[in-house]
Parts: structure tokens; sequence; C-alpha cells
């Protein structure tokens, strides 16, 4: 049976699994002073995970749904901006949903890549094998948007964040999620219950299937809410209220730490 040290090229060099909590909170302030870098995301995650990616890929290769998947290396970039395959599924399917998302949004799984590619990441060329496996969390990101209900404004991006550390207990990005939404309390009217639906979406992502295991095409077509049935995916009540509170005091949630339609791919990592 293969490990996840079976995947790392011999002839490259080790990574620094240290964890730099200073060089985390320096990137969260040039994320919070410019929402847009996408980039900082990517440091702050990599300055605090350590071997957490090597970990959880470890986790995933002990899985048979994850021993298949390693074996056949699907690239889930090119089949998910394949729209019109996603077109001919039916009204109220994950597919249905993922295409207008997307389109709404402006976005593509290959625009996502792009933004990764302007990261210089001390994992890149780590091994073919460890590479598939980030990559396909990274192109996985805006489908768990779609499946979990939490929109791109920043505050949407963050409950996606906490629940990404809900499925990976990825320090990285619960650092990010927790430091953001201290931001966006800042912002929100008294009584919002911003930290109870970050709460709430850790323990969503933790309580839920991994998404990573899933068939993805197989997933696309079938109902969203009977997916999220399947998946033990919760409602995001305490976003929705946050919401909710926001409008009912003329704050737009989509203004709330960046502009239009939220900062861009806040949880990008």
């Amino acid at each position: 049976m293969k490990q996840a040290s079976d995947y790392i090229s011999p002839d490259r060099p080790t990574p620094d699994y240290k964890i730099k909590p200073f060089k985390a909170f320096r990137h969260m302030r040039k994320l919070i002073a410019d929402k847009e870098d996408t980039t900082q995301v990517f440091h702050i995650i990599e300055a605090l995970n350590g071997r957490l990616l090597l970990d959880n890929f470890e986790i995933f290769l002990q899985d048979p749904r994850g021993k298949t998947l390693i074996e056949t290396r699907e690239v889930l970039a090119p089949i998910l901006d394949d729209h019109s395959r996603w077109e001919s599924l039916p009204e109220g399917s994950v597919g249905r949903a993922y295409l207008h998302f997307m389109k709404s949004q402006g976005l593509s799984a290959q625009g996502l890549i792009d933004e990764y590619e302007t990261y210089d990441s001390e994992f890149a060329g780590f091994g073919d094998g460890i590479e598939w496996y980030a990559n396909r969390r990274r192109d996985t990101h805006d489908l768990l948007h779609v499946l979990t209900g939490y929109s791109r404004d920043a505050f949407g991006e963050v409950c996606v964040l906490a629940f990404t550390d809900g499925q990976n207990k990825d320090r990285g990005s619960r650092f990010i999620a927790y430091m953001a939404g201290r931001e966006v309390k800042k912002q929100a009217p008294k009584g919002s219950p911003v930290f109870k639906a970050i709460r709430t979406a850790q323990k969503n992502g933790r309580n839920a299937k991994p998404i990573i295991l899933e068939d993805i095409v197989s997933l696309m077509g079938e109902n969203l809410e009977q997916a999220r049935a399947r998946l033990g995916i919760e409602p995001p009540v305490f976003y929705n209220k946050t919401h909710a509170i926001m409008r009912e005091n003329n704050i737009d949630p989509f203004g709330v730490i960046g502009s239009g339609a939220g900062s861009k791919h806040l949880a990008a990592a």
C-alpha cells in the first residue's frame, strides 16, 4: 500500500514544515489591507499548516475511494469548466446550481488556477500525486460554495474557510476565518451571530462527508438538496441570519470587507 512519502519526488528539496505564526500575521495584515490580494491567503495557509497537506493526503490514500481517484488522477478544472455539460442537467441539480453560481459571479475553474500560479509555493514540483491532490482541493473550492449555501461575499468566503477547516483540520483556513470574522464583526450590527456562523460552519465541515473523496461528475448530476442531505451538510442558518440583520440595518452584506460580489477567492488555497 502506497503512502504519502512514496509520492514525493526524490530530487525535490524538502519544504520547510515549521509553523510560522509571525509570517502568518504579516500576511494577514496585508490581506485585510487589500482583500483582492489572493496570494496572501496562500502565504498564510502555508505558514501555518506545516505537514498538514501530507497528513491529509495520507488519510486520503487510506480510503478505497482515494486509492481509485489517485490511480485515475482525473483533472477537475477542464471538466468543471465544460458548462455545456452542466446545462444539459435538470433544474435543481448540483451541476445546474454550480453553473448558475459560476456564471453569475463571472468565475471559472481555470481562473482560480491562474490566481494560484502567481504564487510561488514551496510544494510546487513536490510530486505529481501530491500536487494532484492539492489541486483537487483547490478546484473544488467554488463547488463548496454551492453545496454549503455560503455565497461569495467576504463573510461567505469566511464560512467556506471554516467549513474547509472542519473537513481538513486546516490551521491556515481557521486562522483566516476567525481573523477575517473579526473584521466582519466590526461592521455587522449588534446581535449579528457572526462567530456562531463561523463555528457552525466548522462543525458542518467536520460532520459532513469528505467532499474531496466524492466522484465529482456523479455528484453534479444529483439533486442539490438530496446531495446536501446525503453528504450531511446543514443549512447556513446563522450566516443567513447575519445577512438578514445587515439588510434590516441598510448594510449590503456584499459590501462588508471588500466590494461588489465579495473578495476575490478569499479561500482559494
